[in-house]
């Protein structure tokens, strides 16, 4: 059995590895870059190294080579994928691809050159940035819990335990009682980050103060909402965090044993929990007798199907124990009876990694960042009509303004260029979650904000849209997940989705009236309270919130028949605008319903009787005379 090394030795040992380690080029290998290729990129970096005879430590505790070559997580930055950075030169190269590793071998890693078209440009036409700090994308963030993720090794625990690492989980086990840790996250004032915003403290406690033989710690990654993957990054870039928090949890509640819930979607995040658990046990970390304590905590990870509705602990809960994942009435709650009736402690992903930085930081710190209500940062995935797709965290009580133009580079257009495309609005929080507008741009965003304005926080997906976008459709969209991802135990849940959905489908295709949208309204109120779980509960918010900002689009689909950002086919109209058209006849001749009549050399014109708005005629016009509105 190898020798357990003290979290001191391993500290000492990684850093005596890194006073004489090689440069290191640090390959992001989180899921957006792995898909776009950077794999392949650090195995043509590998190639080309051993081709010049330079060798290659892919493990700095046991290796030195004249470079090392590191597997990091997801580095945020998605829209710029694969990403690459070179250490210590501070250089990071965006959209690298395999060809390109030559030329970065040669002129940058031997002759010190940097690479300008591998660098970042701003959006904008601006300068062009050579270090990952200096890039508006990164230093206008404050990444505090991401701080490690995309930085470290993932597979290397010993460079996880040199940043820090597992040192505040020693000290909860060996110099904290549980009432003290419940106290410190309470002060913290940390909140839940899957989306109700439950101090994470209280729901310690809770625990704590049940008395049972056996109790247990779950981590919920199940994370199901659309355009999020926040907890997904943290668990393929910082897996050895979640299991600390854990540690620390299980310390608070007096649990022994842990279970980690990830949908099977995320095989590269099971792959990388299941390592850092074999790392942790092997290194003594986990196990009957952690350090040295006598006491026990153990962790494994569960595989999910995919159902949404297992996001709600009391569905997890049931799909761990091999039911059907559906949600039960509470009470009692989870703290009190949850997993096998014992009593446990759910906590997202998000949450349990922002623990043991709570802990080295102390309460005070870290309650420094934040809003009065709303303590700490958050992690949101930023996508949409923006410039700048990716994983960004920021403290609560940030502006809209400054995530979509600051940090986010700007709205776009449809091709995704920045043309002066106004900002419409973000979808917030998911499924879950609600529109915000215009007039919401300076809002400081936290949980008692967004909920005054019918939004929440939800896990954190944040989806900008520009003008182009019609709020109907994004509301249908919406309701179509929820429909489909309703587990069917709640008949006001299954079917009153099911029939908002198809009101929406009438007001979409031109059969709805007034009374339509009345409907509407009162089906979702009806579905929000009789519902018995948060998913029936907020499906209808993104309906109401768009019913409620945007109430001119939807009359428009009603009383006029018309979507007034021509995104609805059945709604659609084409026109040919006289000034552009030069008569070459080449759309008439395209129409599959002749449609389209006129003299060459002369204006065309389209009969709407005849038109069947299947769009060819935009395709075939050289002169983009035609249009659709």
């Amino acid at each position: 059995m190898p020798e357990k090394l003290t979290l001191e030795q391993r500290k000492e040992r990684f850093a005596e590895s890194a006073a004489n380690q090689s440069p290191r080029v640090v390959i992001c290998a989180g899921t957006g870059c792995v898909a776009g290729g950077s794999m392949r990129v650090y195995d043509r970096f590998r190639e080309v190294l051993s081709r010049r005879g330079l060798t290659v430590a892919v493990a700095l505790e046991s290796e030195h080579g004249d470079y090392a070559m590191i597997e990091s997580g997801c580095q945020g930055f998605c829209q710029m994928g694969p990403l690459v950075t070179l250490q210590p030169q501070d250089i990071l190269y965006v959209k690298v691809q395999p060809e390109d590793v030559e030329e970065i071998v040669e002129k940058t890693l031997i002759n010190g050159e940097y690479i300008e078209r591998l660098l970042y440009a701003c959006p904008d036409g601006g300068e062009i940035v050579k270090g990952m700090h200096k890039i508006p994308f990164y230093s206008r963030q404050n990444r505090l819990t991401l701080g490690l993720c995309g930085n470290i090794d993932v597979h290397n625990l010993d460079e996880y335990i040199y940043n820090g690492g597992y040192f505040q989980a020693r000290r909860a086990v060996r110099e904290m009682s549980g009432k003290q840790i419940c106290d410190e996250l309470l002060a913290s004032g940390l909140r839940g980050r899957g989306g109700a915003g439950f101090p994470t403290g209280r729901k310690w406690d809770l625990t704590r103060q049940n008395e049972s033989d056996v109790k247990y710690i779950i981590c919920n990654g199940d994370e199901g909402d659309p355009g999020a993957f926040m907890d997904r990054c943290l668990m393929e870039g910082n897996p050895h965090a979640v299991l600390e928090g854990m540690m620390i949890a299980a310390r608070a509640v007096n649990a022994n044993y842990g279970y980690i819930y990830v949908r099977m979607e995320y095989p590269l995040a099971v792959k990388r929990l299941k390592e850092a658990i074999r790392q942790a046990r092997d290194a003594g970390i986990l196990g009957g007798d952690i350090f040295g304590s006598g006491k026990r905590f153990d962790v494994s990870v569960k595989e999910g199907a995919g159902a949404f509705v297992c996001g709600e602990e009391s569905a997890l809960i049931a799909s761990i124990e091999g039911k059907r994942g559906m949600p039960s009435i509470k009470p009692p709650f989870p703290a009190e009876k949850g997993l096998f009736g014992k009593p446990t402690a759910v906590n997202n992903v998000e949450t349990l990694a922002t623990v043991p930085l709570i802990l080295r930081m102390g309460a005070g710190e870290y309650g420094k960042l934040g809003t009065a209500t709303a303590k700490g940062t958050k992690t949101f995935a930023l996508t949409g009509h923006v410039a700048n797709t990716g994983l960004i965290e920021v403290p609560f009580g940030a502006t809209l303004r400054e995530i979509v133009g600051e940090i986010g580079g700007g709205v776009t257009d449809d091709d995704g260029a920045i043309r002066g495309c106004d900002f419409k609005a973000v979808q917030i929080g998911g499924p879950s979650g609600g529109c915000l507008t215009q007039e919401h741009l300076d809002l400081p965003l936290d949980y008692d904000n967004l909920r005054k304005v019918g939004a929440m926080v939800g896990s954190g997906g944040l989806v900008v849209m520009n003008q182009n976008t019609c709020m109907v459709k994004i509301a249908r969209y919406f309701m179509k997940f929820t429909q489909n991802e309703s587990c069917g135990k709640c008949v006001v849940c299954r079917e009153g989705t099911r029939q908002m959905l198809a009101l929406l489908d009438d007001i979409i295709e031109g059969r709805a009236t007034e009374a339509t949208l009345s409907l509407l309204e009162e089906l979702a109120g009806t579905v929000n309270v009789g519902s018995l779980c948060a998913l029936g509960k907020t499906a209808p918010n993104p309906v109401l919130s768009t019913l409620n900002y945007f109430r001119d689009e939807y009359l428009a689909h009603v009383l006029e028949k018309r979507c007034p950002t021509g995104n609805c086919e059945a709604l659609a109209s084409y026109r040919i605008i006289p000034e552009k058209c030069k008569g070459c006849a080449l759309c008439a001749k395209k129409c599959p319903a002749d449609a389209i009549s006129g003299e060459v050399r002369n204006p065309f014109t389209i009969d709407p009787e005849k038109c069947v708005k299947c769009g060819v005629c935009v395709q075939s016009c050289k002169f983009a005379a035609i249009v659709k509105g």
